[in-house]
């Protein structure tokens, strides 16, 4: 199967392929570097926590002055993926949601977030052994 290199810039013919199937993302060596140079400032700066950072050890929105317990940090994770993950209606085609997983993956890789690796990497997997499907 024909994989496609998340470093590269994004086609709309390479989003059908994808999410059609018929082709794979995988992180490049110059996403992987981008995403762990990323990583490894948001892992310093949980290792100084000398002041407060949105959404790594604050709140939200409203919340977002509100400095979170190093205990309490991990759990601020999970309650913020949980709260993104519901949905109202009805269920997308298949091709669409895979194509949303092959955006997100996209945009993680760009190195912006300070997402882990493993993050890009399991939507991957996820996008070769035809989730969504």
């Amino acid at each position: 199967m024909r994989t496609f290199d998340l470093s590269l810039p994004l086609q709309i013919s390479d989003v059908v392929e994808i999410a059609s199937g018929r082709c794979q993302p995988v992180l490049g060596p110059q996403a992987r570097q981008r995403v762990a140079r990323a990583r490894s400032v948001v892992e310093a700066f949980v290792a100084e926590h000398a002041t407060p950072r949105y959404g790594i050890n604050t709140g939200f929105g409203a919340l977002a002055e509100v400095v979170i317990a190093d205990n309490q940090i991990a759990e601020l994770q999970t309650n913020l993926v949980r709260s993104h993950a519901c949905g109202v209606g009805a269920l997308l085609p298949v091709p669409v949601v895979r194509a949303m997983m092959l955006l997100r993956a996209q945009v993680l890789s760009a190195g912006h977030s300070g997402v882990r690796p493993v993050v890009i990497y399991r939507i991957c997997e996820l996008l070769a052994r035809g989730a969504a499907a």
